[in-house]
């Protein structure tokens, strides 16, 4: 499976979170391999890695990301655009394993495959400013 792929998935994974909590993640991700028994086990460490990673730190990401916004809140954006936001600021901000520019064009990518018309240039900017923005 490409890296692409397995993005994918980490992404469906952390996609899940606002939906079952922090609390029952540990099942969903089971449930997620279950049904896609297919993903080996270099895969499965990168999607683990992402998601547990993502998910450990979302407070504060949710605080990059509310902070690289204007006249928006966590609360009030698509939970499609936000878990791509998630996972890329995790991957930008937390992980040193893919080169920004990487990271930044799969979550357009993501974003024009699964959310709005206007969100992948939302995600390009936000992104674009979480990357000028060094911790």
């Amino acid at each position: 499976m490409s890296r692409t792929n397995a993005r994918k998935n980490a992404f469906s994974i952390v996609f899940q979170h606002d939906f079952v909590g922090a609390e029952s993640m540990s099942e969903a991700i089971d449930l997620f391999y279950s049904q896609n028994e297919y993903i080996d086990d270099e895969d499965k460490e990168y999607i683990n890695k992402t998601v547990n990673g993502t998910i450990d730190n979302i407070n504060e990401i949710d605080k990059i990301i509310s902070s690289s916004v204007k006249g928006w809140s966590i609360e009030r954006m698509a939970k499609v655009d936000l878990a791509i936001l998630r996972l890329a600021v995790y991957e930008l901000k937390f992980s040193d394993s893919t080169p920004q520019k990487v990271v930044i064009n799969e979550a357009v990518e993501l974003a024009k495959k699964y959310s709005s018309d206007k969100a992948p240039a939302f995600i390009n900017g936000v992104l674009g400013k979480v990357a000028r923005d060094e911790v």
